[in-house]
């Protein structure tokens, strides 16, 4: 059988097709990210996650490209999911060291580190920084635009996001359970 049939064998459920497929394909498939991602253990768990992507998304491929180019764009975009993910996490651990760090520092000088600081510190940049200017110092959204290089309503839009993350993180707008109005 050649390629383009056991493709369309595979396509109807063929499991000895698609095991023929995997073996031929497998190989070029973990070089090739042996080389982006220049870490063995990691190759050979993204390949194998295409692969299994490729069981059940085999009924997408239309045959305009090489069945080839078809996994590596599946274990390309794969392996940039997995690297941005990985760089968020990053991103969150280190903010949290440094959100503890700022509350020992400020805790050790006998300063207040207080809920609305620890909502503060769990926001993104992007909404703490127009948040905090506007609401600890004042600026307009133009300042705030200007300041930031964005554009008034992205300030005002960033701000409006961030005060509605603290309040949902300090629990302000929610109701009262039961009946607690008196008569």
């Amino acid at each position: 059988m050649d390629e383009k049939e056991l493709i369309d064998s595979a396509k109807k459920g063929d499991h000895r097709s698609f095991a023929m497929l995997f073996r031929s394909h497998y190989p070029l498939l973990v070089k090739y990210l042996m080389k982006i991602t220049m870490n063995p253990d990691v190759a050979e768990e993204i390949a194998q996650a295409t692969m299994a992507k490729c069981v059940e998304k085999i009924h997408l491929f239309n045959g305009k490209s090489k069945f080839s180019s078809w996994l590596i764009s599946i274990a390309t975009n794969m392996y940039i999911d997995q690297h941005r993910k990985k760089k968020r996490e990053r991103e969150w651990q280190e903010g949290e060291a440094a959100s503890r760090k700022l509350q020992w520092q400020m805790e050790s000088k006998n300063e207040e580190w207080t809920d609305a600081l620890a909502a503060l510190s769990r926001l993104t940049d992007e909404m703490r920084i127009p948040l905090i200017l506007k609401h600890y110092y004042g600026y307009s959204y133009d300042e705030i635009g200007e300041i930031l290089n964005i554009a008034a309503g992205t300030a005002k839009s960033r701000v409006h996001h961030g005060l509605l993350a603290v309040r949902r993180e300090l629990k302000v707008d929610e109701k009262p359970k039961g009946n607690l109005v008196k008569r």
